[in-house]
This record gives structure tokens, C-alpha cells and sequence, in this order.
């Protein structure tokens, strides 16, 4: 019999003595309570903890990655997309990612996603799609004031997919049709009134200098020329006779 109740004594007394030592590594924190109120954060290293009257809850301080789960949202231009996306975040004050919110990891989780729908909600679909490094920013600002009363840092967050119905995909590939087309004619109007320009400003130099319309006919009868075409007829004006043998049309 005694030496059952020393087998239990020893038994207890290992339990306590592993209880009231810990060891926190580098990337740990324990916070303290002491009979139900917080006392201190501590770590890492080897601490000691009173056992009954103190207890420690673990907390790591590493960044973590979560997927924040594919979300069904509606831009403002009616269209309806699935999007997901990735945060990256750390604890930065234990004492508050315990005390603050019951589960900060769960709490951050439900955050995001509901955030992800508010924000990109506001935006068309065109801005999800070539706008992503702002929206990023964007949904990473508000997250990380949201989580501060937590003792969280949310550093990223960053769209992953933004999955479109397939008759959706169809009217977007026609739109941009459209749009090159667009952009194609205004390209050839803009060089048909350059070119108008420059008929304009070439007429006007003709007209001061007539020796220079003599010679754009020479220029014309060359390029004609040089085709092969039996016959030419090219009209030439009396006047203009006159001025190559220098004498009046009188």
C-alpha cells in the first residue's frame, strides 16, 4: 500500500513539475492568467507557470497563409462572378488576439470573406479584372483596421480567381471585338483628315508658287510612264504652256 500511494505521489509530483515548466520557442508567446485575470505575456525561453493558480494559452507569432474560401459576389454592373483569394497575416499582440475575440484565426477567416464581397460589390467587372493590385490594396487596408483591436497584421492579400459564366466570357470576347474595331476606325479617320491637312497646305503652296504645279504635272507624267499603258492622255491647260516656254496665253 505504501508503496502505491509513493508510485502516485511521484506520478503527481512529474505531472506538476512538467505543468510549471515550459518551454516557448522562438516564435512563441504565452499568455498568463493568474486566477482568471491576465497578468503577463511571456517567452520565449523557459518559463515557469504556478500550477492550479496560473494557466498559459500558446500563441505563435508566425505569419499565417489562409485560403479565404470562393465567394459568390455581384459587381455593380450585374454580373455575377465567383472569386477567392489568399491573406497573409500574423499576431503582433497576444494579449489581445486571446483576450479581444474568442477564436481570432476563425474570426479573421468569416472577415475576409464577408470584406471580399463589400469591396469588389463596389466595383465593375472591368476593375476586377485589370485593376487587381488595387483592389488588393484595397481589401488588405480595411482588413488590417478592421483586425487591430484583434493585435493582428494583415501584410497581403491577393486575388486568386475570378471565375466568369461562360455566356458571360462569349459577351466580353464580343465586346472587345467591338472595341478594336472602334479604336481601327477612329485610327483611319484620324489619318484621312491628317492627310486632308496636308492636301490643304499642299494646295495653298501650289497656288503661291504656279512653277511648282508645272513641275508636279513633269512628276505625274513620269509615274505614268513608267507604267505600260499604250496610251496617255493627259490634259495640260493653255496657261500652263505658256509658262514653260515663257510666254503669255495672249
Amino acid at each position: 500500500m505504501t508503496m502505491q500511494v509513493i508510485f502516485v505521489a511521484l506520478i503527481v509530483f512529474i505531472a506538476l513539475l512538467l505543468y510549471t515548466f515550459r518551454v516557448l520557442r522562438e516564435y512563441e508567446r504565452g499568455v498568463i492568467f493568474t486566477l482568471g485575470r491576465f497578468w503577463k505575456v511571456k517567452g520565449p525561453g523557459l518559463i515557469i507557470v504556478v500550477p492550479i493558480i496560473q494557466q498559459m494559452v500558446r500563441v505563435e507569432l508566425r505569419t499565417v497563409v489562409m485560403d479565404v474560401p470562393s465567394q459568390d459576389v455581384i459587381s455593380r454592373d450585374n454580373v455575377s462572378v465567383k472569386v477567392n483569394a489568399v491573406i497573409y497575416f500574423r499576431v503582433i499582440d497576444p494579449e489581445k488576439a486571446i483576450i479581444q475575440v474568442e477564436d481570432f484565426l476563425m474570426a479573421t477567416s468569416q472577415l475576409a470573406q464577408t470584406t471580399l464581397r463589400s469591396v469588389l460589390g463596389q466595383h465593375e467587372l472591368d476593375d476586377m479584372l485589370a485593376e487587381r493590385d488595387k483592389l488588393n490594396s484595397d481589401i488588405q487596408a480595411l482588413l488590417d483596421r478592421q483586425t487591430d483591436a484583434w493585435g493582428i497584421k494583415v501584410a497581403n492579400v491577393e486575388i486568386k480567381h475570378v471565375d466568369i459564366d461562360e455566356s458571360m466570357v462569349r459577351a466580353i470576347a464580343r465586346q472587345a471585338e467591338a472595341e478594336r474595331e472602334r479604336r481601327a476606325k477612329v485610327i483611319h479617320a484620324e489619318g484621312e483628315m491628317q492627310a486632308a491637312e496636308k492636301l490643304v497646305q499642299a494646295a495653298i503652296t501650289l497656288n503661291k508658287q504656279p512653277q511648282s504645279l508645272q513641275l508636279r504635272y513633269l512628276q505625274t507624267l513620269t509615274e505614268i510612264a513608267g507604267e505600260k499603258s499604250s496610251t496617255i492622255v493627259f490634259p495640260l491647260p493653255l496657261d500652263s504652256i505658256g509658262s514653260l516656254f515663257g510666254k503669255s496665253s495672249d
